[in-house]
Protein backbone atom coordinates (compact mmCIF):
# COMPACT_ATOMS: atom_id res chain seq x y z
CA UNK A 1 0.00 0.00 0.00
CA UNK A 2 0.97 3.57 -0.65
CA UNK A 3 -0.15 6.60 1.31
CA UNK A 4 -0.05 10.12 -0.11
CA UNK A 5 -0.58 13.37 1.73
CA UNK A 6 -0.97 16.75 0.07
CA UNK A 7 0.04 20.08 1.54
CA UNK A 8 0.66 23.65 0.48
CA UNK A 9 -2.82 24.81 -0.42
CA UNK A 10 -4.22 28.14 0.68
CA UNK A 11 -5.61 31.48 -0.37
CA UNK A 12 -3.80 33.51 -3.01
CA UNK A 13 -4.65 36.49 -5.17
CA UNK A 14 -5.05 36.16 -8.90
CA UNK A 15 -1.67 36.25 -10.61
CA UNK A 16 0.04 34.76 -7.59
CA UNK A 17 1.80 31.44 -7.08
CA UNK A 18 1.55 28.40 -4.85
CA UNK A 19 3.57 25.22 -4.59
CA UNK A 20 1.76 22.07 -3.61
CA UNK A 21 3.60 19.09 -2.18
CA UNK A 22 2.58 15.45 -2.09
CA UNK A 23 4.48 13.18 0.28
CA UNK A 24 4.32 9.46 -0.42
CA UNK A 25 4.95 6.74 2.12
CA UNK A 26 4.54 3.01 2.46
CA UNK A 27 5.49 0.82 -0.48
CA UNK A 28 6.90 3.69 -2.57
CA UNK A 29 9.02 1.31 -4.64
CA UNK A 30 5.80 0.30 -6.38
CA UNK A 31 5.04 3.83 -7.61
CA UNK A 32 5.40 4.27 -11.37
CA UNK A 33 3.85 7.69 -11.82
CA UNK A 34 2.16 10.41 -9.82
CA UNK A 35 -0.65 12.69 -10.84
CA UNK A 36 -2.38 15.83 -9.69
CA UNK A 37 -6.10 16.30 -10.16
CA UNK A 38 -8.51 18.96 -9.00
CA UNK A 39 -12.18 19.06 -8.27
CA UNK A 40 -14.81 21.72 -7.80
CA UNK A 41 -18.00 20.76 -5.93
CA UNK A 42 -20.57 19.34 -8.31
CA UNK A 43 -18.04 18.72 -11.06
CA UNK A 44 -15.94 15.75 -12.10
CA UNK A 45 -12.37 15.38 -10.99
CA UNK A 46 -10.14 17.09 -13.55
CA UNK A 47 -6.65 16.08 -14.63
CA UNK A 48 -3.94 18.65 -13.96
CA UNK A 49 -0.56 17.00 -14.52
CA UNK A 50 1.36 13.75 -14.16
CA UNK A 51 5.00 12.75 -13.87
CA UNK A 52 7.00 9.57 -13.97
CA UNK A 53 8.18 8.68 -10.45
CA UNK A 54 11.72 8.35 -11.78
CA UNK A 55 11.46 11.91 -13.11
CA UNK A 56 11.61 13.15 -16.66
CA UNK A 57 8.42 12.47 -18.56
CA UNK A 58 5.49 14.71 -17.77
CA UNK A 59 1.98 15.29 -19.03
CA UNK A 60 -0.15 18.40 -18.56
CA UNK A 61 -3.71 19.39 -19.19
CA UNK A 62 -3.76 21.98 -21.96
CA UNK A 63 -5.10 24.73 -19.74
CA UNK A 64 -2.19 24.29 -17.29
CA UNK A 65 0.66 24.19 -19.78
CA UNK A 66 3.05 27.06 -19.26
CA UNK A 67 1.58 27.93 -15.86
CA UNK A 68 1.98 24.74 -13.82
CA UNK A 69 5.07 22.59 -13.39
CA UNK A 70 5.09 19.10 -11.92
CA UNK A 71 8.24 17.49 -10.59
CA UNK A 72 9.17 14.38 -8.65
CA UNK A 73 11.86 13.84 -6.04
CA UNK A 74 11.89 10.13 -5.39
CA UNK A 75 14.66 10.49 -2.82
CA UNK A 76 12.36 12.63 -0.70
CA UNK A 77 9.35 10.60 -1.90
CA UNK A 78 7.64 13.85 -2.80
CA UNK A 79 5.93 15.27 -5.86
CA UNK A 80 5.51 18.99 -6.33
CA UNK A 81 3.12 21.12 -8.31
CA UNK A 82 4.35 24.65 -8.87
CA UNK A 83 1.41 26.83 -9.87
CA UNK A 84 2.06 30.29 -11.32
CA UNK A 85 -0.19 32.97 -12.78
CA UNK A 86 -3.11 31.58 -10.84
CA UNK A 87 -6.63 32.46 -11.90
CA UNK A 88 -9.89 32.40 -9.95
CA UNK A 89 -10.98 29.42 -12.06
CA UNK A 90 -8.06 27.45 -10.61
CA UNK A 91 -9.94 27.40 -7.31
CA UNK A 92 -10.54 23.77 -6.36
CA UNK A 93 -9.50 20.98 -4.08
CA UNK A 94 -6.27 19.56 -5.45
CA UNK A 95 -5.62 15.84 -5.10
CA UNK A 96 -2.44 13.84 -5.48
CA UNK A 97 -2.60 10.25 -6.69
CA UNK A 98 -0.19 7.36 -7.19
CA UNK A 99 -0.17 4.99 -10.13
CA UNK A 100 1.39 1.64 -9.28
CA UNK A 101 0.18 -0.29 -12.32
CA UNK A 102 0.09 1.52 -15.63
CA UNK A 103 2.70 4.29 -15.96
CA UNK A 104 0.88 5.97 -18.85
CA UNK A 105 0.80 9.43 -17.24
CA UNK A 106 -2.91 8.95 -17.68
CA UNK A 107 -5.43 11.76 -17.54
CA UNK A 108 -8.28 9.67 -16.14
CA UNK A 109 -8.57 9.15 -12.38
CA UNK A 110 -9.25 5.44 -12.78
CA UNK A 111 -5.59 4.81 -13.64
CA UNK A 112 -4.49 5.95 -10.18
CA UNK A 113 -4.94 3.64 -7.24
CA UNK A 114 -3.92 5.65 -4.19
CA UNK A 115 -5.31 9.08 -3.39
CA UNK A 116 -4.73 11.74 -0.80
CA UNK A 117 -7.38 13.71 1.06
CA UNK A 118 -6.82 16.86 -0.99
CA UNK A 119 -5.74 20.40 -0.28
CA UNK A 120 -7.86 23.47 -0.92
CA UNK A 121 -6.60 26.15 -3.28
CA UNK A 122 -8.57 29.37 -3.42
CA UNK A 123 -7.67 32.13 -5.86
CA UNK A 124 -9.32 35.48 -5.22
CA UNK A 125 -9.97 38.00 -7.98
Amino acid sequence: QVQVVESGGGLVQAGGSLRLSCAASGRTVSIIAMGWFRQVPGQEREFVAAVRWSGGNTNYANSMKGRFTISADNVKNTVYLQMNSLKPEDTAVYYCAADTVFGHLATHPSFYRYWGQGTQVTVSS
